[in-house]
């Protein structure tokens, strides 16, 4: 790949048929494997992404609204979606574009019946979603009577799952509170299947469950930042690749001399001489104001350069005093060196958060053989 001419977020499909197999290679040989390519793919670009995966044989999507998933068919994606988050307004162009909706809520599943109904379904795929501890959505176990009586006499839609989604299957201090929520979902399926004359499939894992608890794969895994790179523990993070990649050039280059300041609000004053480089890269483009102010760095012909004042919304400026370079070098802002994470943390973040937050103006490059 020729060196940035301007910033652009490389997108390495290589990495990512290799993060796939790595996370497959963990599962049983009938465990089926659900990517997650909701927020563009976790800031990437969720078609290319589909469709790679689709090539290799994935069994299941998932994204968060209707939209997404209208996206993903409009670009020809055949692949199963689940819709995690729907709403009621988005139901009729859900069913139109064959989308299969999570049914988290007493309102929301009526409403889906309605408008399955409505559009004259028959056995219309749908995914029950309970709650066994996370606490943003879900039916509880004690909701297993609603369910009989709602679902027992239509015949609009089918269950084809039961899910849930484990809070903490990262932090190896919270076990015991992820084995409660594993052995609640054993419960609540158990009750499930007494009452259906079918057998929904069952899935629970995340990225971090299918690392660390493998023997609860159920049915089917799901993965979402896993197959982007990052396992939430260092150990795993050195099997995976990162796919996204964010790089931009130097546009200029300043000597500053002492009792100088650089940037909005005066935030960086200088008590010697400085060089700096101005980046065409700023909070717009998904870097943030909390990563300027020495927090945040980059690497520039491999040396650390780090941000210096405030952040601009289109320009981020740099410490380069020690670095030989010169307008219209490679910076690298995160990648493998830093990762994602690593650059995340200096602003007490996450690389979801940074990845996911990667403006759609940013232009993507992508590496696939």
């Amino acid at each position: 790949m020729p060196k940035a001419a301007e910033t652009v977020l490389e997108i390495n499909l290589n990495h990512l048929e290799h993060n796939y197999r790595y996370l497959k290679a963990k599962l049983e040989p009938n465990t089926k494997f659900l990517g997650v390519v909701k927020a563009f793919a976790y800031g990437s670009d969720s078609v290319r992404i589909a469709q790679k995966l689709e090539h290799l044989g994935i069994d299941y999507f998932a994204v968060a609204y209707v939209k997404e998933g209208v996206q993903l068919r409009d670009a020809g994606i055949k692949t199963p979606i689940l819709v995690l988050h729907p709403q009621a307004g988005n139901f009729a162009e859900l069913i139109e574009r064959c989308l299969e909706p999570s049914l988290y809520s007493p309102k929301i599943l009526k409403e889906f019946l309605e408008a399955a109904k409505t559009q004259k379904q028959t056995n219309y795929p749908v995914h029950i979603k309970f709650n066994t501890g996370l606490n943003r959505l879900g039916f509880w176990e004690n909701d297993i009577n609603y369910l009989k009586k709602h679902l027992s006499h239509q015949a609009e839609i089918k269950v084809v799952s039961l899910f849930s989604h484990l809070a903490a299957s990262e932090d190896l201090e919270e076990v015991e509170f992820t084995k409660t929520q594993i052995n609640t979902f054993l419960k609540i399926i158990e009750a499930f299947d007494k009452n259906l004359k079918y057998k929904p499939f069952k899935h629970l894992l995340n990225t971090s469950g299918i690392v660390n608890y493998p023997e609860s794969q159920f049915d089917m895994v799901r993965s979402g930042i896993g197959l982007y790179g990052f396992g939430n523990e260092a150990m795993i993070d050195a099997q995976l690749k990162p796919v996204a990649s964010l790089k931009t050039i130097i546009s200029q280059i300043h000597k500053i001399e002492p009792g100088e300041t650089v940037g909005y609000n005066r935030a960086f004053k200088t008590k010697q001489y400085r060089i700096t480089a101005t980046l065409p890269l700023g909070h717009a483009d998904g870097i943030g104001r909390q990563y300027g102010n020495g927090n945040g760095f980059v690497r520039v012909n491999g040396q650390k350069a780090p941000i210096i004042g405030n952040v601009c919304m289109d320009m981020t400026m740099i410490d380069v005093t020690d670095i030989d370079c010169k307008e219209g070098d490679e910076v690298v802002v995160f990648g493998i060196d830093p990762s994602a994470e690593e650059f995340a943390s200096t602003a007490n973040t996450i690389s979801y958060e940074l990845l996911t937050g990667i403006s759609q103006r940013v232009t993507r490059k992508y590496i696939d053989r």
